[in-house]
């Protein structure tokens, strides 16, 4: 509390009342919206969506890496391509590329990799012979399901406090954010 003295240097009573209202409603805001973990003011930053998804990318990341990176040595862009790639079978390159919005080379570097892992395979496209046709092994194909199912099941334990409907409404927020992309 203030002494008389700081009240006084503050004016009116009424100055005082604000400041007091103003400092209760930082301290309350100021738990809402502090760092996980860290607890440093984000005020500035609580509101941004691309701060909240970076947030939020490191817990997905931690359970991307314990149940898939690490046991099946895959990057997240791997998995992403792989399980792609499988569910669309026949996609090529220039269609990866353009889903990721990354550049050719990179989806050549990436698929060769895969492919040299035994869960990819490219077949020319007859049509256009600088084209090729992208579609997983049956080896690829066990390890994205296997994979989506570890996945899905640690995401709903690890994020637990999500109801289910709430895991729903912010897959379908996050899709409609990934949907505002420029092309």
């Amino acid at each position: 509390m203030l002494s008389e003295q700081s009240a006084e240097g503050l004016g009116s009573e009424h100055g005082l009342e604000t400041w007091e209202n103003q400092a209760m409603h930082s301290k309350s805001a100021a738990t809402l919206e502090i760092t996980p973990f860290a607890n440093l003011a984000e005020a500035g930053l609580h509101q941004l969506i691309g701060y909240q998804t970076a947030q939020a990318s490191i817990a997905t990341t931690q359970v991307f890496m314990q149940e898939v990176g690490q046991p099946f040595e895959l990057r997240p862009v791997e998995f992403t391509i792989l399980t792609l790639v499988d569910e669309n079978p026949g996609v090529s390159a220039k269609q990866l590329a353009r889903a990721l919005a990354v550049t050719a080379p990179n989806i050549t570097m990436w698929t060769e990799r895969l492919e040299s892992r035994g869960f990819i395979e490219r077949a020319p496209n007859l049509s256009d012979r600088r084209a090729q046709h992208i579609r997983t092994t049956p080896q690829g194909s066990r390890v994205v399901r296997r994979a989506v199912k570890l996945l899905t099941d640690r995401e709903k334990s690890q994020f637990a406090a999500l109801s289910t409907a709430e895991r729903a409404i912010l897959i379908e927020l996050l899709h409609k954010v990934a949907c505002c992309r420029a092309k």
